[in-house]
């Protein structure tokens, strides 16, 4: 099993998500939850189309964490 951080951001409209450690591998959806199903989707092409090549998977190297201020 791999894990791989993933980015959800709020554009004009949508939501677009992506992870660090997958190169060019990014989703959108018009809802946060429909980027983050699509991105998980995403993801799993991604893996495949890696395996497909005999390329490696990348390890994971980004983390996130909220800090609070104030």
């Amino acid at each position: 099993m791999h894990r791989f951080l993933v980015i959800i951001e709020k554009a004009d409209g949508n939501y677009s998500a992506y992870s660090p450690d997958l190169d060019g591998c990014v989703a959108t959806g018009r809802t946060r939850e429909q980027a983050e199903r699509n991105m998980h989707k995403a993801i799993e092409l991604h893996l495949e189309g890696l395996k497909e090549d005999k390329l490696p998977i990348p390890k994971t190297q980004s983390y996130a964490e909220y800090i609070a201020v104030g």
